[in-house]
């Protein structure tokens, strides 16, 4: 099956459009070569994503693990990362926002020895705190939250990103 099947096609706003770009999974795994060629090599994959949230996993495989025998704690936070920033890249897509991870906090509570899915509930906030950016044209941060779980179902890790998104100076209201 297909990892990035159940990505929906929504229409209208840009954060559909982009959904749309990236839901193609030839278009997805060509832009992690090109831009975030670790997370192509790791075998980052989004199954499900829209405006409110995502999922990504992150295998555990040659590339991944550490000598003791889980997952390597940088790609788990590569792809908890990745599930939070999809969705601000999403609702920052064709507006005049630029974005940035100024803060994370991460805690580890299982080896992650298999496939570990990131997922992130926080997409309208980001989209609210992208709004409140642009509408008061002061810079704007948001703590979100991505916990990461193993075939099981029980938590391995859990992270937290604050992102900060200010308006371009570029942009006149």
């Amino acid at each position: 099956m297909n990892a990035q099947s159940t990505i929906p096609q929504p229409s209208g706003s840009a954060s559909a459009a982009f959904l749309r770009i990236i839901g193609s999974p030839l278009r997805f795994r060509l832009y992690l070569l090109m831009k975030l060629p670790s997370a192509f090599f790791a075998g980052l994959r989004i199954p499900q994503i829209d405006e409110a949230g995502s999922t990504v996993t992150v295998p555990y495989k040659w590339f991944t693990k550490n000598p003791f025998r889980s997952t390597y704690f940088a790609c788990l936070g590569m792809a908890a990362e990745m599930s939070t920033g999809v969705l601000a890249m999403a609702h920052v897509y064709q507006k005049p926002v630029s974005m940035l991870v100024v803060g994370m906090e991460a805690t580890f509570s299982k080896k992650a020895t298999g496939i570990t899915r990131f997922h992130c509930p926080d997409g309208y906030a980001i989209g609210e705190t992208i709004d409140k950016a642009i509408a008061t044209g002061e810079g704007q941060t948001i703590k979100v939250r991505s916990q990461g779980l193993n075939a099981a179902g029980e938590s391995v890790a859990e992270f937290f990103f604050t992102w900060s998104f200010k308006v371009k100076k570029s942009y006149i209201p």
